[in-house]
Parts: C-alpha cells; structure tokens; sequence
C-alpha cells in the first residue's frame, strides 16, 4: 500500500456489496477503517454534491472508499481509444488532476468507488467478446483484437491497490483469443509488473511536460517515473502506448514537449520502440470543474481557463465545455503532431484532436 497515495479511514458500503467474496476481501485489507452502511454507492451526501467539500478534496480522495454493487452492465461503442468501454469495475480516483473530467459527474469530491460483484462484470465481458467473433478488419484501435477500455472512469493502476478486479480483468483477456484490455494511467504501480498478460493488455502512460504536471497532475507518478517504467511493462509483457494528454498550450509549450518527446526517446529500448503509439489529446475543460478548481486550486485555472483562446461547446447532458478555438486548435494539433514526428518518427500516432 502506498501510503502517500491511499489511508482509508472510513468505508461507505452497500450491505450487499460488503456481503460478496470481493467485498470481504476489501474489507479485510483496511480492518481499521469505519465501515458506514449506506444504501446506495452513488447517493451518499457527505461526499458527493456539497460544496463544502472543496476544502477537504484531496483529504477525501486519500480516506474515503465506497464499496457498491455495479447494476447496469454495458460495453458502450467507442471507436477512438478502444473499441468499447467495458463495464466499470471502479470509478473515481485517489489522485487529483485538475483537469479531470470525473468529478463532474459526483460534485465536490470523488473517491474511488469500486464495485464488488466482479464475477458478473468478468461474465459479461466474456460474453460480450465471444458475441463479437473475429474482427472483420484492422481499425485505429487495433489490427486484429476488440479493444476494450477497463478505466474509463479511475485509474486501474491504483485501483489495484484496493481490490484485484483489475487483475482479474487482466488474467481473464490473457485466454481471450479476439480482445485485449485497455486503460490509461498516471500512476506507476509495479505489482502489475508480475500478472504475466502476455500481450493481451495494452497499458497507456499519460504524459505531459514536467513543468504543465507538476501543477495540473495531484498526486500521480511523476513523469519520469512513467517514463522509467515503460520498459519495464513492455519487457512484462504489456503492450505500451503513451498518452500525450491533455495537451495545455501556453507560452513555450511547443519547447516544452521537445524537451518531453527528447527525454522518451532516449529512455526507450528498442522493444519499446517498436509496438509504440499515441493518443494526442487537447485540453478540454469545464466550467463546472472550473468553479471547484477555484476553491482548492486556483493557480491550476492560469492555464485551464483561459476565454481569449477557447470558445464553448455545451455538451449533451447540458454542461458547458471550453476548448482551444476552432482554426487555430487545428494549427496547434498539426505543429505537436510534426514535433512527434521528427523527434520520435518511431511513435505512430494514432489519433489526434
């Protein structure tokens, strides 16, 4: 356990949640912690929702886990990163990224949640996969295997320092012939350095200039680290992509991930370098999480919130989102995608906006 990272206190569980093997086994991992019965893993109002919150943010998200039981199980299409988005096993985080797009859905503060009844989201992605059959053709996502994102909502590498849903999910897509496991992540947890995946999960690194994470990633691995482990998980047997996400543009930006795309470069085998991709992502943000940002960390919104150079977009469940303006954002994408290019020309990239 990293203790920097995770000291649960307090445990809000749904009775049958904490009832189930996995449940139990969660319990039994932090035998000091309060257990507090609640009805339900989403509706618990001393965390989520109330704005007091804001000034105990980060203190919850390292106290505070809530135990439920997953009741909606979908692969949802997704077509960009992975090929569907498996049911969640977790959601929520220990970390605290100010650009984060998960608090949006909870309010205040958003400790991980993770999800007991791991036997019927493993069946049901098993299912799933078999119903699929053999890829018909090569698509973005893959040339060969249905890709499913495991992560959509938490970071699985920290996840598995609660539970071992992850785990699970990634024994289970060693013996699936037509799928691998996803999921991206900022936080370097070498016990998954021994699950053996033998290919069939594809681990993304999330990666920024040193400068942008040290005020916008809270309590993640720091970008070297991510760096240093590349090798390692490949030479583990995972497949290793990079994020270059959010991509935050400011004075000397373009400099700054010279000096990034510089210092990946000269850290990666030869291996490494020939199963790399990317995922370029530019920053959007919210003006929901705008207002909370403003009461723990203001001096993150200098680069977040930024008028003159965004405009708004509302999005389908009614939030307004700001990103880099149309025309000169398309210029933004062309210069980093031509930096990646010549620094690292080994780095396919695989999508970017």
């Amino acid at each position: 356990m990293t203790a920097d990272l995770l000291e649960i206190r307090r445990i809000y569980a749904e009775p049958a949640a904490a009832a189930l093997p996995r449940g139990k086994e969660v319990l039994a991992r932090f035998p000091d912690a309060q257990v507090v019965e609640v009805e339900s893993h989403n509706r618990i109002d001393e965390l989520y929702g109330d704005e007091t919150n804001v000034n105990r943010w980060v203190r919850i998200k390292r106290e505070a886990l809530v135990l439920g039981v997953k009741k909606t199980l979908t692969a949802r299409p997704n077509g960009r990163s992975a090929d569907f988005i498996a049911p969640s096993t977790a959601n929520g985080c220990a970390m605290a990224c100010a650009y984060c797009y998960v608090p949006r859905h909870k309010g205040y503060s958003n400790p991980i949640t993770v999800f007991a009844n791991i036997d019927k989201i493993l069946g049901y992605v098993g299912r799933h996969a078999a119903r699929q059959g053999t890829k018909p053709e090569p698509n973005e996502c893959d040339p060969r295997a249905w890709v499913y994102d495991i992560g959509e909502n938490s970071d699985c590498s920290a996840d598995a320092l609660i539970s071992d849903n992850v785990r699970d999910l990634v024994e289970q897509f060693r013996w699936m012939p037509n799928a691998k496991a996803s999921f991206a992540t900022k936080y370097v947890n070498r016990d998954l350095l021994t699950w053996d995946p033998q290919g069939r999960t594809r681990i993304r690194f999330s990666l920024m200039p040193t400068a942008d994470a040290k005020l916008l990633d809270i309590r993640t691995s720091s970008i070297a680290d991510r760096i240093a482990a590349i090798n390692d998980f490949v030479e583990a047997g995972y497949e290793v992509h990079v994020n270059f996400s959010p991509v935050v543009v400011r004075d000397g930006w373009l400099a700054d991930w010279a000096d990034l795309l510089d210092s990946l470069d000269a850290a990666l085998s030869a291996q490494a370098r020939a199963q790399l991709a990317a995922e370029v992502i530019f920053l959007t943000h919210n003006r929901e999480l705008h207002q909370v940002n403003l009461g723990w960390h203001p001096k993150a919104e200098e680069l977040l919130w930024r008028p003159s150079m965004q405009q708004v977009k509302r999005s389908q469940n009614g939030s307004l989102n700001v990103r880099y303006r149309t025309g000169a954002k398309g210029e933004y994408v062309r210069a980093l995608v031509d930096l990646i290019g010549e620094r690292t020309p080994y780095c396919r990239v695989r999508y970017a906006f």
